[in-house]
Protein backbone atom coordinates (compact mmCIF):
# COMPACT_ATOMS: atom_id res chain seq x y z
CA UNK A 1 0.00 0.00 0.00
CA UNK A 2 1.12 3.40 -0.84
CA UNK A 3 0.54 6.74 0.00
CA UNK A 4 1.27 9.83 -1.76
CA UNK A 5 1.88 13.14 0.16
CA UNK A 6 0.71 16.86 0.56
CA UNK A 7 1.48 19.18 -2.40
CA UNK A 8 2.48 22.41 -1.60
CA UNK A 9 -0.29 24.50 -3.22
CA UNK A 10 1.48 28.01 -3.40
CA UNK A 11 2.85 28.68 -6.63
CA UNK A 12 5.21 31.36 -5.87
CA UNK A 13 4.53 34.14 -8.95
CA UNK A 14 4.32 37.70 -10.30
CA UNK A 15 5.78 39.04 -6.92
CA UNK A 16 6.91 42.64 -7.24
CA UNK A 17 10.70 42.94 -5.83
CA UNK A 18 9.74 45.52 -3.28
CA UNK A 19 5.91 44.75 -1.99
CA UNK A 20 6.42 46.27 1.67
CA UNK A 21 3.10 48.33 2.75
CA UNK A 22 4.05 51.66 3.21
CA UNK A 23 2.76 53.65 5.42
CA UNK A 24 3.24 58.03 5.07
CA UNK A 25 6.16 59.07 8.12
CA UNK A 26 5.20 60.00 11.12
CA UNK A 27 2.30 57.74 11.07
CA UNK A 28 2.47 54.05 12.72
CA UNK A 29 0.07 50.87 13.01
CA UNK A 30 -0.26 48.34 15.94
CA UNK A 31 -0.59 44.75 14.68
CA UNK A 32 -1.66 43.38 18.16
CA UNK A 33 -5.03 41.70 18.20
CA UNK A 34 -5.82 43.89 21.47
CA UNK A 35 -4.65 47.00 19.34
CA UNK A 36 -7.27 50.30 19.53
CA UNK A 37 -8.03 51.85 16.55
CA UNK A 38 -5.29 54.84 16.26
CA UNK A 39 -6.33 57.74 14.53
CA UNK A 40 -3.77 59.54 12.97
CA UNK A 41 -3.08 63.18 12.68
CA UNK A 42 -3.25 65.18 9.12
CA UNK A 43 -0.22 64.27 7.56
CA UNK A 44 0.68 64.65 3.95
CA UNK A 45 0.45 61.79 2.00
CA UNK A 46 2.25 60.69 -1.67
CA UNK A 47 -0.87 60.25 -3.85
CA UNK A 48 1.74 57.64 -5.86
CA UNK A 49 2.04 55.26 -2.69
CA UNK A 50 -1.65 55.28 -1.72
CA UNK A 51 -3.68 54.94 -5.28
CA UNK A 52 -1.79 51.58 -5.72
CA UNK A 53 -2.01 48.01 -4.93
CA UNK A 54 0.37 46.98 -2.38
CA UNK A 55 -1.14 45.10 0.66
CA UNK A 56 0.96 43.35 3.44
CA UNK A 57 -0.68 39.73 4.77
CA UNK A 58 -1.59 40.12 8.52
CA UNK A 59 -0.99 36.82 10.49
CA UNK A 60 -1.38 35.91 14.22
CA UNK A 61 1.78 36.62 15.63
CA UNK A 62 1.91 32.93 16.89
CA UNK A 63 1.30 31.89 13.49
CA UNK A 64 3.54 33.91 11.45
CA UNK A 65 6.14 32.87 14.24
CA UNK A 66 5.74 29.32 13.65
CA UNK A 67 5.43 29.22 9.68
CA UNK A 68 8.95 31.43 10.30
CA UNK A 69 10.20 28.44 11.72
CA UNK A 70 9.22 25.86 9.47
CA UNK A 71 9.93 27.59 6.11
CA UNK A 72 12.56 30.41 7.26
CA UNK A 73 12.22 33.82 7.22
CA UNK A 74 12.60 34.98 3.37
CA UNK A 75 10.59 32.11 2.24
CA UNK A 76 7.49 32.83 4.20
CA UNK A 77 8.15 36.47 3.28
CA UNK A 78 7.51 35.38 -0.25
CA UNK A 79 4.87 32.58 0.02
CA UNK A 80 2.96 35.67 2.29
CA UNK A 81 3.66 38.38 -1.04
CA UNK A 82 2.72 35.28 -3.41
CA UNK A 83 -0.89 35.08 -1.31
CA UNK A 84 -1.54 38.68 -1.81
CA UNK A 85 -2.26 38.44 -5.43
CA UNK A 86 -4.18 36.40 -8.32
CA UNK A 87 -2.41 33.93 -9.96
CA UNK A 88 -2.52 35.18 -13.45
CA UNK A 89 -2.74 31.48 -14.92
CA UNK A 90 -6.34 30.40 -15.20
CA UNK A 91 -6.20 26.71 -15.61
CA UNK A 92 -8.83 24.56 -17.25
CA UNK A 93 -9.24 21.39 -17.23
CA UNK A 94 -10.89 19.66 -20.19
CA UNK A 95 -13.24 16.87 -20.34
CA UNK A 96 -11.62 14.43 -23.15
CA UNK A 97 -14.75 11.99 -23.23
CA UNK A 98 -16.18 15.59 -24.59
CA UNK A 99 -13.57 17.74 -26.48
CA UNK A 100 -9.88 18.52 -27.22
CA UNK A 101 -7.01 20.70 -25.83
CA UNK A 102 -6.92 22.08 -29.06
CA UNK A 103 -10.75 22.24 -29.82
CA UNK A 104 -11.31 23.94 -26.57
CA UNK A 105 -8.11 26.16 -27.72
CA UNK A 106 -9.75 27.27 -30.83
CA UNK A 107 -12.89 28.22 -28.69
CA UNK A 108 -11.53 30.16 -26.47
CA UNK A 109 -9.54 32.18 -28.62
CA UNK A 110 -12.53 33.06 -30.74
CA UNK A 111 -15.11 33.83 -27.87
CA UNK A 112 -12.13 36.00 -26.11
CA UNK A 113 -11.54 37.88 -29.45
CA UNK A 114 -15.66 38.58 -29.50
CA UNK A 115 -15.03 39.87 -26.04
CA UNK A 116 -12.22 42.65 -26.72
CA UNK A 117 -9.39 40.32 -25.64
CA UNK A 118 -6.12 40.47 -27.55
CA UNK A 119 -3.84 36.76 -28.13
CA UNK A 120 -0.73 37.07 -27.06
CA UNK A 121 1.09 33.88 -28.72
CA UNK A 122 4.72 35.04 -27.57
CA UNK A 123 3.10 35.07 -23.91
CA UNK A 124 1.26 31.24 -24.61
CA UNK A 125 5.08 29.98 -25.43
CA UNK A 126 6.79 31.15 -21.97
CA UNK A 127 3.73 29.24 -19.94
CA UNK A 128 5.52 28.15 -16.69
CA UNK A 129 5.45 24.31 -16.23
CA UNK A 130 7.91 24.39 -12.44
CA UNK A 131 7.64 26.68 -9.29
CA UNK A 132 11.34 28.32 -10.40
CA UNK A 133 9.81 29.47 -13.50
CA UNK A 134 6.77 31.01 -12.29
CA UNK A 135 9.42 32.77 -9.82
CA UNK A 136 11.30 34.05 -12.60
CA UNK A 137 8.38 36.08 -14.64
CA UNK A 138 10.08 39.21 -15.75
CA UNK A 139 8.89 42.76 -13.81
CA UNK A 140 10.11 46.14 -15.10
CA UNK A 141 12.03 48.29 -11.96
CA UNK A 142 8.85 49.42 -10.40
CA UNK A 143 7.52 45.78 -10.17
CA UNK A 144 4.75 45.84 -12.46
CA UNK A 145 4.44 43.65 -15.88
CA UNK A 146 3.95 45.09 -19.22
CA UNK A 147 1.38 43.15 -19.90
CA UNK A 148 -1.33 45.10 -22.03
CA UNK A 149 -5.11 45.61 -20.53
CA UNK A 150 -7.56 43.33 -22.02
CA UNK A 151 -4.39 40.89 -23.51
CA UNK A 152 -4.25 37.30 -22.88
CA UNK A 153 -2.57 34.18 -24.11
CA UNK A 154 -3.90 30.54 -24.17
CA UNK A 155 -0.88 27.00 -24.57
CA UNK A 156 -1.39 23.73 -23.48
CA UNK A 157 0.34 22.60 -20.25
CA UNK A 158 3.81 21.59 -20.88
CA UNK A 159 3.84 19.27 -17.83
CA UNK A 160 4.34 15.47 -19.30
CA UNK A 161 1.16 13.80 -19.22
CA UNK A 162 -1.14 16.77 -18.48
CA UNK A 163 -1.91 17.43 -22.22
CA UNK A 164 -5.31 17.85 -21.19
CA UNK A 165 -4.84 20.74 -19.35
CA UNK A 166 -5.08 24.23 -21.08
CA UNK A 167 -3.57 27.59 -19.51
CA UNK A 168 -4.90 31.29 -20.10
CA UNK A 169 -2.79 33.64 -18.81
CA UNK A 170 -4.17 37.51 -17.96
CA UNK A 171 -1.99 40.42 -17.28
CA UNK A 172 -1.42 42.47 -13.89
CA UNK A 173 -0.49 43.72 -12.21
CA UNK A 174 -1.35 47.38 -13.59
CA UNK A 175 -0.51 50.86 -12.35
CA UNK A 176 -4.08 52.36 -12.38
CA UNK A 177 -4.48 56.44 -12.97
CA UNK A 178 -6.95 57.39 -10.56
CA UNK A 179 -7.23 60.90 -11.57
CA UNK A 180 -6.01 62.61 -7.99
CA UNK A 181 -5.69 65.95 -8.09
CA UNK A 182 -4.27 68.03 -5.00
CA UNK A 183 -6.91 68.61 -2.43
CA UNK A 184 -9.64 66.91 -4.94
CA UNK A 185 -9.40 63.15 -4.40
CA UNK A 186 -11.25 60.80 -6.61
CA UNK A 187 -14.99 59.19 -5.74
CA UNK A 188 -14.38 56.05 -4.33
CA UNK A 189 -15.82 52.76 -3.16
CA UNK A 190 -15.14 50.86 -0.22
CA UNK A 191 -15.39 47.01 -0.75
CA UNK A 192 -15.45 44.27 1.61
CA UNK A 193 -12.37 42.01 1.88
CA UNK A 194 -14.10 38.94 0.31
CA UNK A 195 -15.37 41.05 -2.48
CA UNK A 196 -12.19 42.61 -3.25
CA UNK A 197 -10.74 38.91 -2.98
CA UNK A 198 -13.62 37.94 -5.97
CA UNK A 199 -12.71 40.98 -7.65
CA UNK A 200 -9.24 40.64 -8.05
CA UNK A 201 -10.01 36.98 -9.75
CA UNK A 202 -12.09 38.89 -12.17
CA UNK A 203 -15.47 39.39 -10.82
CA UNK A 204 -17.48 42.71 -10.83
CA UNK A 205 -18.76 44.30 -7.53
CA UNK A 206 -21.81 42.94 -6.60
CA UNK A 207 -24.21 45.44 -3.89
CA UNK A 208 -23.85 42.76 -0.89
CA UNK A 209 -20.03 43.28 -1.03
CA UNK A 210 -20.20 47.58 -1.05
CA UNK A 211 -19.49 49.03 2.17
CA UNK A 212 -19.16 52.69 1.77
CA UNK A 213 -19.13 55.16 -0.89
CA UNK A 214 -18.77 59.02 -2.15
CA UNK A 215 -21.53 61.61 -1.66
CA UNK A 216 -23.13 62.40 -4.98
CA UNK A 217 -22.30 59.10 -7.02
CA UNK A 218 -24.91 59.10 -10.09
CA UNK A 219 -25.14 55.80 -11.91
CA UNK A 220 -22.48 55.62 -15.11
CA UNK A 221 -19.71 57.70 -12.86
CA UNK A 222 -16.00 56.27 -12.62
CA UNK A 223 -15.15 55.58 -9.15
CA UNK A 224 -11.78 54.76 -7.39
CA UNK A 225 -12.45 51.15 -5.75
CA UNK A 226 -10.82 50.27 -2.42
CA UNK A 227 -10.49 47.38 0.09
CA UNK A 228 -11.66 47.36 3.85
CA UNK A 229 -9.59 44.84 5.76
CA UNK A 230 -10.63 43.20 9.02
CA UNK A 231 -8.84 45.46 11.85
CA UNK A 232 -7.91 44.62 15.01
CA UNK A 233 -10.57 45.73 17.68
CA UNK A 234 -10.74 46.66 21.13
CA UNK A 235 -12.40 43.18 22.39
CA UNK A 236 -9.28 41.29 20.90
CA UNK A 237 -11.13 40.17 17.23
CA UNK A 238 -10.48 41.27 13.91
CA UNK A 239 -13.60 43.39 12.15
CA UNK A 240 -14.57 46.28 10.11
CA UNK A 241 -15.25 48.92 12.44
CA UNK A 242 -18.37 51.12 10.33
CA UNK A 243 -21.52 50.90 9.26
CA UNK A 244 -22.57 50.13 6.16
CA UNK A 245 -23.79 52.86 4.07
CA UNK A 246 -20.95 54.88 5.72
CA UNK A 247 -20.52 58.36 3.03
CA UNK A 248 -16.86 58.75 2.26
CA UNK A 249 -15.65 62.53 2.56
CA UNK A 250 -12.75 61.80 0.95
CA UNK A 251 -9.88 62.63 3.77
CA UNK A 252 -8.17 61.70 6.25
CA UNK A 253 -11.64 61.32 8.62
CA UNK A 254 -12.88 58.83 6.27
CA UNK A 255 -12.82 55.05 7.94
CA UNK A 256 -9.96 53.79 7.98
CA UNK A 257 -8.24 55.94 5.75
CA UNK A 258 -4.53 55.22 6.20
CA UNK A 259 -5.30 51.23 6.35
CA UNK A 260 -6.75 51.52 2.69
CA UNK A 261 -3.06 52.63 1.50
CA UNK A 262 -1.80 50.58 -1.24
CA UNK A 263 -5.51 48.98 -1.30
CA UNK A 264 -6.59 49.87 -4.36
CA UNK A 265 -7.67 47.35 -6.79
CA UNK A 266 -9.13 49.05 -9.70
CA UNK A 267 -11.42 51.42 -11.51
CA UNK A 268 -15.08 50.84 -12.08
CA UNK A 269 -18.35 52.22 -13.53
CA UNK A 270 -21.49 52.28 -11.60
CA UNK A 271 -24.32 50.52 -12.11
CA UNK A 272 -26.64 52.53 -9.92
CA UNK A 273 -26.52 55.42 -8.18
CA UNK A 274 -24.94 55.61 -4.79
CA UNK A 275 -28.67 55.59 -3.24
CA UNK A 276 -29.29 52.58 -5.29
CA UNK A 277 -26.37 50.17 -3.84
CA UNK A 278 -27.56 50.86 -0.05
CA UNK A 279 -31.02 50.49 -0.94
CA UNK A 280 -31.17 47.36 -3.06
CA UNK A 281 -30.19 43.71 -1.82
CA UNK A 282 -28.72 42.29 -4.90
CA UNK A 283 -27.30 43.11 -8.10
CA UNK A 284 -24.01 44.43 -10.26
CA UNK A 285 -23.15 47.86 -8.28
CA UNK A 286 -19.93 48.20 -10.02
CA UNK A 287 -18.47 47.44 -13.48
CA UNK A 288 -15.14 46.93 -12.97
CA UNK A 289 -13.44 48.02 -16.55
CA UNK A 290 -9.93 49.30 -15.45
CA UNK A 291 -8.38 46.30 -12.61
CA UNK A 292 -5.38 46.43 -11.38
CA UNK A 293 -5.14 42.33 -12.63
CA UNK A 294 -6.66 42.11 -15.86
CA UNK A 295 -8.13 37.95 -15.75
CA UNK A 296 -10.65 36.96 -18.13
CA UNK A 297 -14.29 35.50 -16.95
CA UNK A 298 -14.86 31.98 -17.49
CA UNK A 299 -18.85 32.24 -16.29
CA UNK A 300 -20.81 30.05 -18.20
CA UNK A 301 -18.37 29.13 -20.81
CA UNK A 302 -18.45 25.89 -23.00
CA UNK A 303 -20.37 24.42 -19.85
CA UNK A 304 -19.59 20.47 -19.79
CA UNK A 305 -16.57 20.77 -21.93
CA UNK A 306 -14.27 22.51 -19.46
CA UNK A 307 -13.65 22.96 -15.96
CA UNK A 308 -11.86 25.77 -14.15
CA UNK A 309 -9.22 24.44 -11.54
CA UNK A 310 -6.48 24.67 -9.92
CA UNK A 311 -3.82 23.19 -11.24
CA UNK A 312 -2.52 21.54 -7.85
CA UNK A 313 -5.92 20.18 -7.34
CA UNK A 314 -5.67 18.51 -10.89
CA UNK A 315 -2.35 17.08 -10.21
CA UNK A 316 -4.13 15.55 -6.96
CA UNK A 317 -6.17 13.42 -9.31
CA UNK A 318 -3.71 12.53 -11.44
CA UNK A 319 -1.68 11.14 -9.10
CA UNK A 320 -4.27 9.14 -8.06
CA UNK A 321 -3.85 7.27 -11.48
CA UNK A 322 -6.68 5.68 -11.55
CA UNK A 323 -7.28 2.99 -13.72
CA UNK A 324 -10.54 1.75 -15.60
CA UNK A 325 -12.64 -0.74 -13.87
CA UNK A 326 -11.25 0.20 -10.41
CA UNK A 327 -13.51 0.92 -7.70
CA UNK A 328 -12.29 4.16 -6.65
CA UNK A 329 -13.66 6.50 -3.24
CA UNK A 330 -13.19 10.33 -3.01
CA UNK A 331 -13.76 11.17 0.74
CA UNK A 332 -14.85 14.80 1.32
CA UNK A 333 -15.84 15.25 -2.94
CA UNK A 334 -17.57 18.26 -2.70
CA UNK A 335 -18.13 20.47 -5.07
CA UNK A 336 -17.06 17.25 -7.52
CA UNK A 337 -13.95 18.57 -9.33
CA UNK A 338 -11.94 15.99 -8.64
CA UNK A 339 -13.96 13.36 -8.83
CA UNK A 340 -15.36 13.63 -12.22
CA UNK A 341 -11.17 14.45 -12.99
CA UNK A 342 -11.14 10.76 -11.65
CA UNK A 343 -14.14 9.17 -14.07
CA UNK A 344 -12.67 11.35 -16.96
CA UNK A 345 -9.31 9.44 -16.28
CA UNK A 346 -10.65 6.45 -15.59
CA UNK A 347 -12.85 7.23 -19.07
CA UNK A 348 -15.99 6.56 -17.33
CA UNK A 349 -15.22 3.20 -16.91
CA UNK A 350 -15.88 1.75 -13.28
CA UNK A 351 -16.73 2.74 -10.33
CA UNK A 352 -16.10 6.11 -8.39
CA UNK A 353 -17.84 6.71 -5.10
CA UNK A 354 -18.46 10.72 -3.88
CA UNK A 355 -18.89 11.05 -0.28
CA UNK A 356 -19.20 14.50 1.60
CA UNK A 357 -21.38 14.97 4.82
CA UNK A 358 -23.51 18.15 3.34
CA UNK A 359 -26.84 17.06 1.59
CA UNK A 360 -26.62 20.08 -0.79
CA UNK A 361 -23.18 19.57 -1.74
CA UNK A 362 -23.84 16.21 -2.89
CA UNK A 363 -26.38 17.43 -4.91
CA UNK A 364 -23.58 19.92 -6.22
CA UNK A 365 -21.47 17.03 -6.91
CA UNK A 366 -24.56 14.97 -8.68
CA UNK A 367 -24.95 18.18 -10.70
CA UNK A 368 -21.51 18.29 -12.08
CA UNK A 369 -21.52 14.76 -13.09
CA UNK A 370 -24.42 15.58 -15.14
CA UNK A 371 -23.17 18.63 -16.58
CA UNK A 372 -20.26 16.47 -17.42
CA UNK A 373 -21.93 13.35 -19.13
CA UNK A 374 -20.62 11.23 -16.41
CA UNK A 375 -22.37 7.85 -15.42
CA UNK A 376 -19.60 6.12 -12.97
CA UNK A 377 -20.04 8.44 -10.23
CA UNK A 378 -22.48 7.44 -7.06
CA UNK A 379 -22.56 9.94 -4.19
CA UNK A 380 -24.10 9.56 -0.95
CA UNK A 381 -24.20 11.53 2.12
CA UNK A 382 -22.00 10.50 4.59
CA UNK A 383 -19.53 12.02 7.66
CA UNK A 384 -15.54 11.49 6.25
CA UNK A 385 -15.38 10.62 10.24
CA UNK A 386 -18.04 7.79 9.69
CA UNK A 387 -16.77 6.25 6.56
CA UNK A 388 -16.10 2.44 7.81
CA UNK A 389 -18.84 1.08 8.46
CA UNK A 390 -19.37 -0.65 12.02
CA UNK A 391 -19.96 -4.15 11.27
CA UNK A 392 -22.80 -5.83 13.28
CA UNK A 393 -22.35 -9.65 13.82
CA UNK A 394 -25.60 -10.38 13.09
CA UNK A 395 -25.69 -8.59 9.56
CA UNK A 396 -26.25 -11.74 7.24
CA UNK A 397 -22.74 -12.99 4.76
CA UNK A 398 -24.73 -11.68 2.02
CA UNK A 399 -24.87 -8.15 2.74
CA UNK A 400 -23.07 -5.37 0.08
CA UNK A 401 -19.61 -5.68 0.04
CA UNK A 402 -19.13 -1.80 -0.11
CA UNK A 403 -21.79 -1.46 3.23
CA UNK A 404 -23.76 1.11 1.50
CA UNK A 405 -26.91 1.28 3.78
CA UNK A 406 -29.50 2.86 1.31
CA UNK A 407 -27.59 2.34 -1.94
CA UNK A 408 -28.26 1.93 -5.68
CA UNK A 409 -25.63 -0.12 -7.83
CA UNK A 410 -27.15 1.06 -11.18
CA UNK A 411 -25.77 4.41 -11.63
CA UNK A 412 -28.05 5.08 -15.08
CA UNK A 413 -30.99 3.75 -12.61
CA UNK A 414 -29.63 6.08 -9.73
CA UNK A 415 -29.85 9.16 -11.98
CA UNK A 416 -33.79 8.53 -13.40
CA UNK A 417 -34.32 8.17 -9.63
CA UNK A 418 -32.65 10.95 -8.52
CA UNK A 419 -34.33 12.91 -10.90
CA UNK A 420 -37.59 11.79 -10.14
CA UNK A 421 -37.64 12.44 -6.88
CA UNK A 422 -36.18 15.94 -7.59
CA UNK A 423 -38.82 16.24 -9.75
CA UNK A 424 -41.37 15.43 -7.57
CA UNK A 425 -40.30 16.78 -4.31
CA UNK A 426 -39.98 20.60 -6.21
CA UNK A 427 -43.32 20.03 -7.35
CA UNK A 428 -44.50 19.15 -3.77
CA UNK A 429 -42.59 22.14 -2.43
CA UNK A 430 -44.80 24.44 -4.47
CA UNK A 431 -47.77 23.17 -3.62
CA UNK A 432 -46.81 23.74 0.03
CA UNK A 433 -45.51 27.28 -0.48
CA UNK A 434 -48.60 28.14 -2.28
CA UNK A 435 -50.74 26.27 0.25
CA UNK A 436 -49.06 27.92 3.11
CA UNK A 437 -49.67 31.17 1.32
CA UNK A 438 -53.21 31.08 1.27
CA UNK A 439 -53.58 29.76 4.67
CA UNK A 440 -51.53 32.72 5.92
CA UNK A 441 -53.62 35.25 3.91
CA UNK A 442 -57.25 33.15 5.28
CA UNK A 443 -55.76 33.11 8.93
CA UNK A 444 -54.12 36.65 8.81
CA UNK A 445 -50.96 35.52 9.62
CA UNK A 446 -48.01 37.39 8.13
CA UNK A 447 -44.46 36.60 8.29
CA UNK A 448 -42.42 37.67 11.15
CA UNK A 449 -39.75 39.90 11.47
CA UNK A 450 -36.99 37.97 12.36
CA UNK A 451 -38.08 35.69 9.42
CA UNK A 452 -37.99 38.82 7.08
CA UNK A 453 -35.08 39.85 8.29
CA UNK A 454 -33.55 36.10 7.33
CA UNK A 455 -34.64 36.45 4.14
CA UNK A 456 -33.80 39.34 3.33
CA UNK A 457 -29.78 38.51 4.61
CA UNK A 458 -30.19 35.53 2.43
CA UNK A 459 -30.85 37.76 -0.84
CA UNK A 460 -27.89 40.01 0.13
CA UNK A 461 -25.29 37.20 0.31
CA UNK A 462 -26.65 35.55 -2.95
CA UNK A 463 -27.87 31.66 -2.99
CA UNK A 464 -24.31 30.48 -3.02
CA UNK A 465 -23.62 26.73 -3.31
CA UNK A 466 -24.49 25.68 -0.19
CA UNK A 467 -28.83 27.04 -1.07
CA UNK A 468 -29.46 24.72 -4.29
CA UNK A 469 -32.37 23.33 -5.06
CA UNK A 470 -33.14 19.78 -5.48
CA UNK A 471 -34.30 16.85 -3.82
CA UNK A 472 -33.49 13.86 -2.10
CA UNK A 473 -30.06 12.58 -1.70
CA UNK A 474 -28.75 8.76 -1.17
CA UNK A 475 -27.20 8.25 2.85
CA UNK A 476 -24.91 5.87 4.05
CA UNK A 477 -23.42 3.97 7.15
CA UNK A 478 -20.29 3.41 5.98
CA UNK A 479 -18.23 0.76 3.66
CA UNK A 480 -17.00 -2.39 4.32
CA UNK A 481 -12.75 -2.31 5.24
CA UNK A 482 -10.71 -3.23 2.14
CA UNK A 483 -13.64 -1.63 -0.65
CA UNK A 484 -11.50 0.77 -2.66
CA UNK A 485 -8.72 -0.40 -4.75
CA UNK A 486 -8.23 3.95 -4.67
CA UNK A 487 -8.78 6.87 -2.03
CA UNK A 488 -8.54 10.02 -2.28
CA UNK A 489 -8.70 12.22 0.88
CA UNK A 490 -8.60 16.00 -0.09
CA UNK A 491 -8.93 17.23 3.40
CA UNK A 492 -10.65 20.31 4.72
CA UNK A 493 -8.39 22.13 5.67
CA UNK A 494 -7.20 25.51 7.09
CA UNK A 495 -6.96 26.85 3.26
CA UNK A 496 -4.27 28.95 3.98
CA UNK A 497 -2.97 28.24 0.50
CA UNK A 498 -5.87 29.51 -1.60
CA UNK A 499 -4.91 33.09 -3.50
CA UNK A 500 -5.16 35.84 -3.56
CA UNK A 501 -5.43 36.32 0.42
CA UNK A 502 -5.95 39.56 1.98
CA UNK A 503 -6.25 39.07 5.52
CA UNK A 504 -5.01 35.87 7.44
CA UNK A 505 -5.13 37.06 11.06
CA UNK A 506 -7.97 35.07 12.24
CA UNK A 507 -6.00 31.56 12.17
CA UNK A 508 -4.63 30.68 15.50
CA UNK A 509 -2.01 28.12 16.87
CA UNK A 510 -4.81 26.13 18.10
CA UNK A 511 -7.20 26.43 15.32
CA UNK A 512 -4.33 25.12 12.69
CA UNK A 513 -3.70 22.00 15.55
CA UNK A 514 -7.60 21.31 15.57
CA UNK A 515 -7.65 20.78 11.63
CA UNK A 516 -4.74 18.75 11.78
CA UNK A 517 -7.04 16.48 14.87
CA UNK A 518 -9.84 15.66 12.51
CA UNK A 519 -7.52 15.68 9.34
CA UNK A 520 -5.83 12.29 11.42
CA UNK A 521 -8.88 10.85 12.21
CA UNK A 522 -9.94 10.75 8.27
CA UNK A 523 -6.87 9.44 7.32
CA UNK A 524 -7.61 6.17 9.94
CA UNK A 525 -10.79 5.72 8.44
CA UNK A 526 -8.89 5.76 4.32
CA UNK A 527 -6.30 3.33 5.57
CA UNK A 528 -8.89 0.99 6.66
CA UNK A 529 -10.86 1.59 3.46
CA UNK A 530 -8.40 0.72 0.99
CA UNK A 531 -7.25 -2.74 -0.35
CA UNK A 532 -3.84 -4.26 0.24
CA UNK A 533 -1.39 -2.95 -2.64
CA UNK A 534 -4.20 -0.15 -2.93
CA UNK A 535 -3.26 3.76 -3.46
CA UNK A 536 -4.32 6.39 -1.04
CA UNK A 537 -3.63 10.54 -1.88
CA UNK A 538 -3.87 12.59 0.73
CA UNK A 539 -3.99 16.47 -0.11
CA UNK A 540 -4.71 20.08 1.41
CA UNK A 541 -4.91 23.77 -0.28
CA UNK A 542 -3.03 24.96 2.90
CA UNK A 543 0.70 25.91 3.07
CA UNK A 544 0.50 24.32 6.92
CA UNK A 545 3.24 21.96 8.11
CA UNK A 546 0.86 20.76 10.83
CA UNK A 547 -1.77 19.54 8.03
CA UNK A 548 0.55 18.19 5.54
CA UNK A 549 4.03 16.83 6.68
CA UNK A 550 2.94 16.04 9.73
CA UNK A 551 -0.04 13.97 8.65
CA UNK A 552 2.31 11.87 6.63
CA UNK A 553 4.69 11.93 9.35
CA UNK A 554 1.72 10.36 11.18
CA UNK A 555 0.61 8.09 8.54
CA UNK A 556 4.38 6.02 8.16
CA UNK A 557 4.92 6.03 12.06
CA UNK A 558 1.14 4.72 12.92
CA UNK A 559 0.73 2.34 9.98
CA UNK A 560 4.12 0.59 9.15
CA UNK A 561 2.80 -1.21 6.50
CA UNK A 562 2.33 1.98 4.52
CA UNK A 563 5.42 3.32 2.39
CA UNK A 564 5.64 6.80 0.13
CA UNK A 565 5.04 6.65 -2.87
CA UNK A 566 6.34 8.98 -5.69
CA UNK A 567 4.63 11.60 -6.96
CA UNK A 568 3.69 11.91 -10.32
CA UNK A 569 3.93 14.60 -12.08
CA UNK A 570 6.27 16.09 -9.58
CA UNK A 571 5.81 19.72 -9.21
CA UNK A 572 7.13 21.97 -6.62
CA UNK A 573 10.11 22.26 -4.15
CA UNK A 574 10.57 19.16 -1.67
CA UNK A 575 8.52 18.30 1.49
CA UNK A 576 9.78 19.72 5.07
CA UNK A 577 11.43 17.78 7.04
CA UNK A 578 12.51 18.76 11.07
CA UNK A 579 9.98 19.37 13.88
CA UNK A 580 9.08 22.35 16.00
CA UNK A 581 8.49 22.78 19.34
CA UNK A 582 5.74 24.97 20.96
CA UNK A 583 5.92 27.11 23.82
CA UNK A 584 3.16 25.34 25.41
CA UNK A 585 5.19 22.17 25.26
CA UNK A 586 3.50 20.82 22.15
CA UNK A 587 5.34 18.87 19.61
CA UNK A 588 5.00 18.75 16.03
Amino acid sequence: MATCSSMDKCFVGEIPPDCSRRYPTGYTVSLAPNAKHVTPSIIKMDPSERYCYNPTLRWNPQVEEYFVKAYGVDHFARISKALTRPSLYSCIRVNTLKSTSDAVIEKLLAIFQERGWQNDPAEGANIPYSSDDIAMVPMDSSGFSDASVKKCSISKCKIPSLDYVVFVKGSGPHTIDYGYQKDKPPKEVIVSRKCAEAVLRGAHVYVPGVLACSAHVEKGKTVAVSVSVEQPGTDGGWGVGFTRGTVLQGSQTDPYHFERNGLYIGQGATMMSRAGMFRVSEGVALDMDNRVFNLPSFRDLLEGDIFLQNLPSIIAAHALDPQEGEKILDMCAAPGGKTTAIAILMKDKGEVIATDRSHNKVLDIQKLAAEMGLKCITTYKLDALRSVQRINKSVSQDAPMCGESESIQNSDSLTSKMQEISDTALDRTHELEEAASIEQLRNKVYTSKAEVRKSTRKMRNGPGRNNSLGGRVEKSKGFLPNSFDRVLLDAPCSALGLRPRLFAGEDTVESLRTHAKYQRRMFDQAVQLVRPGGVIVYSTCTINPGENEALVRYALDTYKFLSLASQHPKVGGHGLVGGCQFSDGYQE
